[in-house]
């Protein structure tokens, strides 16, 4: 049984993969609520398609896609590479001292950035209403790293970049079979996350150990993209005034 639905994951790859070269394409997206004829939501496939430098985005986020495989061609040639991936935001530790915010998603998370043993298993997802999905299981290197979220803001798109700091989850998960990361955002939890919402971050990122908050806002000026760093000098008040100069000079 475990085989079966194993490869039934690489048979959407293999597919995937002959569509994306066919057609030129270097990122896809999907979406629960649209898998037509697919047996299962695709997971292991999407883990295994980033892990081959193709960007991706669950639930239609084509932005996020974009970021993630403009992200990996950056890295591409980078020795000691630690990982690139899309990311999502998925639950708050509010424990004092140990602040942070769990990353995960329900499937599809890059393994480069996995530390130590990376496994296979199948479990139930009611997303998708289909056969119990494989995907791989890990946890992701600790280190300094950046998440990155593009916005569209009507008539023009916003790169938020937050320079996190990626640690070990102290406790086991077991009822949550997926890859996992956990961070703390810089400066901390509290203004972090304040910045983030004030900006208009989503909780779908583009996250990298091997690119810094720099390397990224001169993309975003080479492309004539605002920029708004969240970072350890970051406080809510200054945030407030800058955004409402973006608002003025990018009019």
């Amino acid at each position: 049984e475990f085989r079966k639905h194993v490869a039934v994951q690489a048979g959407i790859e293999l597919g995937f993969e002959r569509f994306l070269v066919e057609k030129k394409y270097q990122a896809l997206v999907t979406h629960f609520g649209d898998l037509g004829s697919l047996q299962q939501l695709p997971g292991l496939a999407i883990q295994r398609l980033m892990e081959k430098g193709y960007g991706f985005g669950a639930e239609g986020d084509w932005k996020t896609a974009a970021m993630v495989r403009l992200m990996k061609v950056m890295t591409a040639d980078r020795k000691e590479a630690k990982g690139t991936s899309f990311m999502e935001d998925y639950t708050y530790n509010l424990v004092p001292g140990k602040e942070g915010i769990l990353q995960a998603h329900m499937l599809e998370v890059c393994p480069t950035i996995s530390d130590g043993p990376v496994g296979i298993k199948v479990c139930p997802l009611s997303m998708g209403e289909r056969e119990d999905p494989a995907r791989l299981v890990f946890t992701s290197k600790t280190g300094p790293a950046i998440a990155v979220s593009l916005i569209d803001l009507g008539n023009r798109f916003r790169l938020i970049i937050n320079d996190v700091v990626c640690k070990k989850i102290e406790k086991p998960m077991p009822k949550l079979p997926v890859a996992t990361a956990f961070w703390t955002p810089q400066p901390d939890l509290t203004v972090g996350a304040e910045s983030w919402i004030l900006a208009g971050g989503a909780h779908h990122t583009a996250f990298t150990y091997d690119l810094t908050a720099e390397q990224m806002g001169d993309w975003a000026a080479a492309m004539g993209i605002e920029t708004v760093y969240i970072d350890k000098d970051t406080t809510i008040r200054n945030l407030k005034n800058e955004l409402r100069w973006n608002g003025v000079a990018f009019r």
